[in-house]
């Protein structure tokens, strides 16, 4: 495990990660992109949990996710399965073994300041965190993308599935954006990727 995970987090942060994951039921699987997700957890049969983590993410948005979904191991064990997926329970358990990792040997300084802003009290996703979001997708690969805030009024855009959308007005946070093949409303996160048409 240890050597599997040195490829994907930061240096200084696999002695930790892997104290984290000292658990006989728990086993954590790397797996090919998924586009509505970074990572999740489950009870599995007869006892056992497991963790799947996209394999493309880059090192800090995975230690993120990876810390995430540990979280929801560490809430299972010690309250059961009767609260909330990311209620305080698991708030608190995530800010907690988030903590140790929130220093600059780890982190790059640019994204301290957000991640503890975030860690104040921490989203189901931090793609819901805009600010941390985008400051994330700076270390990712380069791509053909755009993001959704920075495409003009009435331009036309594909989502990943291929479904075309023609950009609308901005609300508060999101903007509002037209299915062209259904005239459907449908409201985007600004730091969505997809792809101009």
């Amino acid at each position: 495990m240890q050597n599997l995970l040195k490829s994907y987090i930061p240096e200084h942060a696999v002695n930790r990660v892997l104290k984290l994951l000292e658990h006989d039921h728990l086993l954590v699987k790397i797996k090919n992109e998924r586009k509505t997700r970074h990572g999740d957890y489950r009870q599995m049969p007869h006892g056992k949990h497991q963790i799947t983590i996209n394999s493309n993410l880059n090192e800090y948005r995975f230690l993120i996710t990876l810390i995430h979904e540990i979280a929801h191991f560490e809430t299972y064990k010690s309250y059961g399965k009767f609260i909330k997926p990311h209620g305080k329970e698991w708030k608190c358990t995530f800010k907690n073994l988030m903590l140790p990792f929130l220093n600059p040997d780890v982190f790059p300084d640019s994204l301290l300041p957000l991640l503890a802003a975030h860690f104040k009290n921490p989203k189901a996703s931090s793609d819901t965190d805009t600010v941390l979001a985008l400051a994330l997708k700076e270390f990712d690969e380069p791509n053909d993308k755009t993001y959704v805030f920075e495409i003009p009024l009435g331009q036309s855009f594909e989502l990943y599935n291929g479904r075309v959308f023609k950009m609308g007005q901005k609300r508060v946070k999101r903007f509002e954006c037209v299915e062209i093949k259904t005239g459907r409303l449908y409201l985007f996160n600004p730091n969505a990727e997809v792809k101009l048409i």
